[in-house]
């Protein structure tokens, strides 16, 4: 099972979704009710389609960037 399925499952509530990125989500911030997304994860996923420092760019710009209301996801800084 996907973890975003056994999250839906779990907590039967409406998350935003990024697309794509599916097998990046790590988690779900409960008082909030936010998916928590690997940062490291969404760039390993991009990278499949461009290179690393395009990949990275592309993240911070046109994904962790962008603000899409209050359910808007966590970006989980893991690659340290």
């Amino acid at each position: 099972m996907r973890v975003i399925d056994s999250i839906i499952e779990t907590y039967e509530e409406d998350f935003l979704i990024a697309d794509g990125f599916d097998d990046a989500i790590i988690g779900v911030e409960e008082s909030s009710m936010k998916l928590i997304y690997s940062v490291s994860k969404c760039i390993s996923i991009l990278c499949t389609y461009m290179n690393e420092s395009d990949a990275i760019e592309y993240f911070e710009f046109n994904v962790k960037g962008s603000y899409v209301g209050e359910k808007t996801p966590i970006w989980c800084e893991d690659k340290f």
